[in-house]
């Protein structure tokens, strides 16, 4: 499975990509084989302030409907607008265009506390 090593993680399966103050947020290969087919995201709205591990947006699939929860606290400055009409997105290809927002960070040190790419990695294996 690929973890990429460049990205910080929640044990919830979210990733996030943090260049300068602004954290690029989005699911995990693993967490979006478990939901199979995604048919709908529901994004945070731009301005939205959010807490570290705040629900901040909705994915449904197939099989559920899941909570995605913000790695960090902040405001949203971007949700992926690709999604509304490619939900499939989040499938194909998790870490990257299927990203869901982006955050200004209020608290970067908040980013310490996440997972490593190898941490993760044990987390998968039990």
């Amino acid at each position: 499975m690929n973890i990429p090593t460049e990205l910080k993680y929640l044990e919830s399966h979210e990733w996030i990509r943090i260049e300068g103050n602004i954290g690029t947020v989005g699911i995990t290969e693993h967490a979006q084989s478990e939901l199979s087919d995604v048919v709908f995201v529901d994004l945070p709205k731009v301005g939205k302030k959010l807490t570290a591990k705040d629900t901040a947006a909705v994915i449904e699939s197939v099989k559920a409907a899941s909570d995605i929860y913000s790695p960090v606290s902040g405001e949203v400055t971007e949700a992926n607008p690709r999604l509304q009409s490619e939900p499939a997105l989040v499938n194909t290809a998790p870490y990257g265009d299927g990203w869901l927002f982006k955050i200004k960070l209020s608290n970067p040190a908040e980013a310490a506390s996440l997972k490593t790419a190898e941490s993760y990695a044990a987390l998968l294996k039990g």
